[in-house]
């Protein structure tokens, strides 16, 4: 060997790190038969320098000690262990961010923890901050703010005079809502912070309960009200952000809306609705958002969607019951046309369905294999039915057809 191969041999073990004692037992073999074996190669043992608790192990922003502080106190312990009502506070936002099933069984737990913390109007203002925050800044935790907030204003014992908590909830929302213009023509960052605003607003008409003197509970009027002047405020700054938020804010609460103001003998709605026809023809917003508005008007003549009662009769017909037709089955023809019962010429394609003997597609038009050659049901050697079931199908269909003439 020369002193360059040599060389190479050296730095190879030196890098794989086999052990000196391996290096004697190869280089020196066993006599005897023994020798004639071929030699086995070890791999080397890799010590992994990675760590359960390296940061790469965490997605960016997300905290890793807030569900260690929950584990630690159960909320058995309140806010033992926590130094601030902010932190303790947080910890419990960020956990109903992650887990928002956790609501309903710790949601009793962290109030009560509350009114033994909040004694204070200044603790009270705080607390309200909190919420708002992360209901307006944390993606989809709007609805999830809404309900806490709801259940917080009717079991929060501490009642200053600066406010309830929902009295000062409604203050903090004010502040944002007479922004609204400026908000609504503002840049693109601070449009975007005023749309998570209008839909919190949203979600806490819908969600918060005023309990009146008798037991009667209503929604918050005010917010109602407010809701149509944000609508003003976008509209009237008819870009495609805006508009897609009108559009998420009237899904959301165009049917409770529209029933409000029913009540009340007003026309907002059709006045909303006469707002969007006119954005659609003059606004110069993108196509999608045309068709999405378009949409909402067409979701809107449909009483957004909702089902009637269906008929008080023991029998219900086309004649006295319009959601006759709803859950009628659908049929195809051959040439793969849906029909159901609502249509004019629906006798004629239900009898040739029933007169058709090829009610599966061939396989190779399809272009699937379908496993295997006993494969039940679609055996290429079985193309037709048993004469006992083709017979309890074919009576099937006849008073099935009976009973829907009838």
């Amino acid at each position: 060997m020369d002193l360059g191969s040599h060389s190479i041999l050296h730095q190879y073990l030196q890098q794989t790190r086999i052990p000196s004692g391996s290096q004697d037992k190869a280089s020196v073999p066993d006599s005897g038969p023994e020798m004639a074996k071929p030699q086995v190669a070890v791999a080397p043992v890799v010590v992994s320098k990675l760590s359960v608790k390296a940061p790469e192990f965490y997605p960016s922003g997300y905290n890793q000690n807030f569900s260690q502080n929950f584990a630690d106190s159960s909320y058995e312990d309140g806010y033992d262990g926590y130094l601030t009502l902010a932190d303790y506070v947080q910890d419990f936002l960020n956990h109903l961010t992650e887990q928002p099933g956790c609501f309903e069984t710790e949601i009793e737990q962290f109030a009560e923890t509350l009114n033994g913390w909040v004694t204070t109007d200044e603790a009270l203002q705080e607390l309200v901050e909190l919420i708002y925050q992360q209901a307006t800044s944390v993606p989809n935790f709007s609805y999830m703010g809404a309900r806490l907030c709801n259940y917080l204003s009717h079991h929060l014992t501490i009642s200053p005079q600066s406010g309830t908590f929902r009295q000062l909830l409604l203050q903090r929302c004010r502040t944002e809502f007479e922004n609204r213009d400026e908000a609504a023509k503002g840049d693109e960052a601070t449009r975007k912070q005023f749309h998570a605003f209008v839909l919190f607003l949203a979600e806490l008409y819908l969600n918060l309960e005023i309990k009146g003197t008798k037991g009667q509970v209503t929604r918050a009027e005010i917010l109602q009200e407010g809701l149509r002047e944000l609508l003003n405020a976008l509209f009237s700054n008819p870009v495609d952000n805006n508009l897609i938020c009108a559009v998420k804010l009237l899904k959301l609460t165009g049917s409770v809306l529209e029933d409000a103001w029913q009540e009340k003998g007003k026309d907002d709605m059709n006045e909303v609705i006469q707002r969007i026809e006119n954005v659609v023809l003059d606004a110069n917003c993108s196509r999608d958002v045309k068709r999405m508005l378009l949409k909402l008007v067409e979701l809107r003549s449909s009483n957004w969607g909702r089902v009637l009662g269906t008929s008080s009769h023991t029998e219900a017909t086309p004649e006295n019951d319009p959601n006759y037709f709803m859950n009628e089955p659908t049929f195809y023809t051959s040439d793969g046309i849906p029909f159901t019962a609502a249509d004019p010429d629906y006798q004629e394609k239900y009898q040739e369905l029933l007169e058709r003997e090829d009610f599966c597609p061939d396989n190779e038009e399809n272009g699937t294999d379908l496993p295997g050659a006993d494969y039940l049901y679609f055996d290429d050697t079985d193309d037709e039915m048993d004469p006992e079931i083709e017979e309890a199908y074919e009576k099937f269909c006849l008073e099935s057809e009976h009973e829907r003439k009838q």
